[in-house]
């Protein structure tokens, strides 16, 4: 396991000038407002105007941010420590007083019950041990708490013959547009290398999230779908349109 996360934190951590200007490019975009505006739909009910926030797998600090300027109590977390040096940065810009922390999602270094929301983007699909990290998800949630996790079947592709065409087809239609590749223009090899090993890559979502976060003991489940509608700008709906982005709430 060490191995394995090692190698994604070494890909991430080459990442982190490239993934931090990708955060600011949509911080100063419509897709500020349109994330917060989701966010805000999905909030728990708790007493008192400010929620206890934690964002994993932060990187360069975009929930983060967001959450900060709703005037939330933000703890942030993530692995790799160039991430964690960028979203410092980003949060110095902006102003804002935001916890970060090195830290594993397998293992939360924090008390039980003490967040009401956990936000994260992009980050299950990485991990090894996906259903140990929703265990500590859970534990570390309130009673009434929510979890919102933002993903995709980023990397089903190296499974399955369906989505491989599916991913070929987005590979051409970006050429057709002539809009950048996402896929092509980092470095693919490395990512799908690692991917090949995470349980993830292999499962259809957010079937199996649905069916281990009921298991875990979440007593309300809420899906919605199409999320890089919202989102997305055109460039990304082209890129990403066999792999579309998912939400999978949770209330404890």
């Amino acid at each position: 396991m060490e191995a394995l996360i090692k190698k994604i934190e070494t890909y991430w951590d080459q990442r982190s000038s490239g993934y931090c200007q990708v955060n600011l490019d949509e911080l100063n975009s419509f897709k500020r407002d349109a994330w917060m505006e989701l966010i805000s739909e999905y909030y728990p009910v708790v007493s008192g105007e400010k929620l206890r926030v934690l964002d994993v797998g932060t990187g360069p600090g975009f929930f983060a941010l967001l959450m900060a300027d709703c005037g939330h109590e933000v703890t942030a977390i993530d692995y790799t420590e160039a991430m964690l040096e960028k979203a410092a940065i980003n949060a110095n810009r902006y102003n804002h007083q935001i916890l970060f922390k090195k830290m594993d999602a397998h293992s939360l270094d924090f008390e039980d019950n003490i967040f009401d929301l956990i936000i994260t983007r992009n980050l299950t699909w990485n991990l090894e041990r996906p259903d140990k990290v929703y265990q500590e998800f859970y534990r570390v949630l309130a009673k009434g708490g929510r979890l919102l996790n933002f993903d995709a079947n980023w990397y089903l592709h190296l499974h399955d013959p369906e989505k491989r065409e599916g991913y070929e087809r987005d590979r051409l239609n970006t050429r057709k547009n002539n809009m950048e590749d996402h896929y092509t223009c980092t470095d693919t090899k490395a990512m799908e290398q690692i991917a090949m090993n995470l349980p993830l890559s292999r499962e259809h979502r957010p079937e199996w999230d649905t069916k281990e976060l009921i298991d875990i003991g979440f007593r309300k489940i809420v899906i919605e779908l199409g999320i890089g509608d919202r989102v997305w700008n055109e460039t990304e709906k082209v890129n990403y349109s066999s792999t579309p982005m998912f939400m999978i709430g949770a209330e404890k």
